[in-house]
C-alpha cells in the first residue's frame, strides 16, 4: 500500500483519488479552500466538479499542505496557472524519495515552460512523472475504461506510477518522451477551443475533421522543433487526447469555444465555463511558436480572437486561402 497525496480537489484529482483508494492505497486530497473541504466532507461529493459521484469514506481531505509529509507519491492536480504557486507551498514537505506526478496540462505564460519544467524549478531532486492522455474526469470517476500514458525520464518512477494506479478500468502505458506528451496534452486544448468556435458558428463535421487533422500537424510541428518524437503525437497524448477534447461535451475548451462562436466574448465565455486551459495555453503557445520560428496558423488565428478582439468569422477564410501545398510536407520543422 502506498501513501498518496493529491494536491487539488478538482475533478481529475478526485477521479485519480478514487482509482487509488479502490486499489487499496491511503489517499488524502489537499485543497487550498477550507470551505471546499468542509463541503465535500459533509456530503462525500463535489457537487460542482463531479455531481453524482460519491467519494469513498477512506479518502481524506485537508487544507493543511503538510499532509504531504511521509507520503510516497504526490499528485499535482491544480490548473496550470496555479502549479508554480502550489508547488512552492508543497516543496518544503517533499523529499527526494517521493514521486511527484503531474496531471496539469499547459504552458506557463511568459516562460513558455511545460509543467514538469515548472515543477523541476521548484523541486530539484524528486522524480517527476507526467500523466496525460484522453481522460475526462467525469468518466474516470465513473469507472469507464480509460487509457493514458505515464511519461518520465525516470523509467523506474514511471513504472511505479503505472503499477500503483493501473486497474481494471484505468490502463497506463509508459512513455519516455516527456516533451511530446506534455505538448500534445497542452496544445490540443487550443484546437478544441477552435472546434467549439466552429460548432458555435454552425460549421459541420467536415470542418471539424479538417481542423483536427491539420491541428495535430501543427502541434507535431512545434513538438518536433522542441525535440519531441513525431510518433508521440499519433498516440494517446497526441491524437487520442485531441479527439476526446474536440468532440466531447465534457470538454470545457469546446464548450467555451462554442460560446465564443455564438458571439460571447472570450473573457465572458471563460467565466461561464470555468477553467479553460486552452485560453491560457494559446497565449503561451503563440509566443513560443514565434520564438521557435515555427508556423502555427490555427494557433495564430485563435490568438487574434482571444487577445486582439478578432472577428470569429474571419479565421476560416484566412486559413482556407493560405498558399497551396502538399499534404505530406517534407519536414515538420
Amino acid at each position: 500500500m502506498s501513501k498518496i497525496v493529491i494536491l487539488g480537489a478538482g475533478a481529475f484529482g478526485i477521479s485519480i483519488a478514487i482509482m487509488a483508494a479502490e486499489a487499496g492505497h491511503s489517499v488524502t486530497i489537499w485543497s487550498a479552500f477550507e470551505s471546499e473541504v468542509e463541503s465535500i466532507l459533509s456530503i462525500r461529493e463535489h457537487k460542482e466538479k463531479l455531481p453524482g459521484v460519491k467519494i469513498p469514506e477512506s479518502i481524506g481531505f485537508t487544507s493543511d499542505i503538510s499532509c504531504i509529509s511521509g507520503s510516497d507519491m504526490v499528485v499535482i492536480g491544480v490548473p496550470s496557472i496555479f502549479v508554480r504557486n502550489v508547488v512552492k507551498q508543497a516543496a518544503p514537505y517533499i523529499t527526494p524519495e517521493m514521486i511527484v506526478v503531474n496531471t496539469s496540462k499547459g504552458l506557463e505564460d511568459g516562460t513558455y515552460l511545460r509543467m514538469s519544467q515548472v515543477i523541476r524549478e521548484e523541486i530539484s531532486d524528486s522524480p517527476i512523472v507526467v500523466l496525460s492522455g484522453p481522460s475526462h474526469a467525469e468518466e474516470v470517476a465513473r469507472k469507464m475504461p480509460t487509457t493514458i500514458s505515464a511519461a518520465s525520464e525516470d523509467e523506474k518512477a514511471a513504472a511505479t506510477v503505472q503499477e500503483t494506479l493501473s486497474n481494471g478500468c484505468l490502463r497506463i502505458y509508459l512513455n519516455d518522451d516527456v516533451t511530446g506528451c506534455e505538448l500534445g496534452g497542452s496544445l490540443k486544448n487550443i484546437i478544441a477551443l477552435c472546434a467549439g468556435i466552429c460548432d458555435g458558428l454552425g460549421y459541420g463535421d467536415n470542418t471539424i475533421a479538417a481542423l483536427m487533422t491539420r491541428g495535430i500537424t501543427e502541434i507535431a510541428r512545434l513538438g518536433v522543433a522542441m525535440g519531441a518524437r513525431l510518433d508521440t503525437f499519433f498516440g494517446l497524448t497526441g491524437i487520442g487526447d485531441l479527439i476526446v477534447t474536440c468532440t466531447s461535451l465534457h470538454s470545457r475548451n469546446r464548450r467555451a469555444g462554442t460560446l465564443i462562436g455564438k458571439g460571447v466574448s472570450p473573457d465572458d465565455a471563460v467565466k461561464q465555463v470555468g477553467t479553460v486551459e486552452g485560453y491560457y495555453c494559446c497565449k503561451a503557445a503563440y509566443g513560443l511558436s514565434r520564438k521557435m520560428n515555427v508556423e502555427m496558423p490555427i494557433t495564430e488565428e485563435l490568438y487574434k480572437i482571444l487577445f486582439e478582439n478578432g472577428d470569429v468569422n474571419k479565421p476560416l477564410a484566412s486559413l482556407m486561402s493560405r498558399p497551396s501545398r502538399h499534404e505530406r510536407e517534407q519536414t515538420l520543422v
